[in-house]
């Protein structure tokens, strides 16, 4: 092994086990390492802090290791000046390209460092220069979005990633912790879940939900139109389904067929999912059968006529879709990301694949909620890299009936 490069981490590397994440990762990667400096914080709340010399075969292998090691918040001693290569196709990335963590990160380039506005897993880092050469910017983009000509970033060096700091006067959304709840009163998830919202508001910014049909399905969606008329829903990112049995749930009174009132099918209850699409279809749009007087309650109502965001990403398995789902997964990421701007609390309920896919555009720095009655599901999003996010286990009916008492006192005598 010739390669080596000598990085640091601070944190909490002995209590979070982040340590021990980290050297397994040079092993995995091959490499090896010899500590060469830590310092262990002497009280509860005092980080940690270690340097280390990686060494692997060679330099490209050095370069795979180290962009790992910066998942892990892990930054080069001496960063250097980034290196660029120019995209010669269009949707693919020069070899060797830098691949994006959602941490904080900034970029040195000709002696500059510049601050990456949107970080992003999995991405690519653009550098945009001025008509005089001047670097002006470093951005993310996926690689479909990549055109030749586009300058890249490639290799670590020139980089450096900062971990959100844990804030230990906020007990709720503490970041780097992934732990899945199950056993605490919920009834302090619930409040210091609306505390989240409120400090969001408060401070300007925009609270994203990410939510499946089981916000219908438990009769839960009186419960979220009173947050959304109140305030705390201002972009919405779904799937066909749950915009379908809200919508069908508005026409019929059903959900799947199953009246919401008596809790059981009803007759010709199996074709109410499918005849609301088609209602929508023939009105040309949600927005559009709002206008008309057509839909005139539920979430989606409500969302269109408060003035709110909704993003609707479709698969492979919807029937129909209504009009407004993007059935272009490509079309549906770029739409999900124009509205992450100003994002600063999201609350995920009752959806694996859309919670991950929101996780995977989500900076590390926004507080994250993910809600499911299943333990796999609020797991998983932590697994793929999301790891600021906390986990709750609940029924996601009785949650939101709660968090609508603890958001909107009016709710509790409607």
């Amino acid at each position: 092994m010739s390669a080596h490069e000598t990085v640091e981490i601070t944190g909490h590397l002995m209590d979070h086990g982040i340590l021990s994440r980290v050297l397994d990762d040079i092993r995995e990667y091959a490499g090896d390492y010899t500590i060469d400096r830590f310092d262990v914080g002497r009280e509860t709340d005092d980080p940690s802090h270690a340097v280390i010399t990686v060494i692997a075969e060679d330099d490209e292998a050095l370069q795979r290791l180290l962009m790992r090691l910066q998942t892990r918040g892990v930054n080069q001693v001496d960063p250097g000046v980034a290196s660029v290569a120019e995209a010669d196709r269009d949707g693919v990335f020069p070899d060797h390209f830098y691949s994006t963590t959602n941490l904080e990160t900034r970029v040195r380039v000709d002696g500059t460092w510049l601050e990456v506005g949107n970080p992003e897993m999995d991405c690519g880092l653009i550098l945009e220069r001025d008509a005089d050469g001047k670097p002006v910017r470093v951005y993310t983009l996926p690689m479909s979005d990549v055109r030749t000509g586009m300058l890249v970033i490639t290799g670590a060096d020139g980089v450096r990633v900062t971990v959100p700091t844990p804030d230990a006067s906020a007990e709720a959304f503490g970041f780097m912790e992934s732990e899945v709840s199950s056993e605490k009163p919920q009834a302090v998830l619930v409040r210091q879940v609306a505390d989240g919202m409120r400090e969001a508001k408060a401070a300007g910014k925009k609270v994203l939900w990410v939510g499946g049909p089981g916000v219908v399905h438990t009769g839960a969606a009186p419960a979220m139109v009173a947050m959304v008329k109140s305030g705390y829903v201002d972009v919405l990112f779904a799937g066909n389904a749950l915009a379908t049995h809200d919508i069908e749930s508005s026409l019929y009174g059903t959900s799947l067929g199953v009246d919401l009132a008596m809790g059981r099918g009803v007759e010709h209850g199996h074709e109410h999912h499918i005849r609301a699409i088609n209602t929508i279809r023939k009105e040309g749009s949600i927005r559009d059968a709002v206008a008309s007087g057509v839909l005139t309650g539920g979430i989606m109502h409500a969302l269109v006529t408060q003035g709110k965001t909704f993003v609707l990403v479709g698969s492979v398995r919807d029937d129909g879709p209504l009009p407004d789902v993007y059935t272009d997964v490509i079309d549906g990421q770029r739409a999900m990301r124009a509205e992450l701007d100003g994002v600063g609390f999201c609350l995920m309920v009752a959806t694996m694949l859309h919670s991950v896919a929101t996780g995977n555009i989500l900076p590390a720095s926004i507080p994250l909620v993910c809600v499911d009655i299943n333990p796999a599901t609020v797991t998983k999003l932590a697994d793929r890299g999301s790891s600021q996010a906390r986990g709750i286990v609940t029924d996601v009916g009785l949650f939101l009936e709660q968090l609508a008492v603890e958001l909107v006192p009016e709710y509790r005598r409607s």
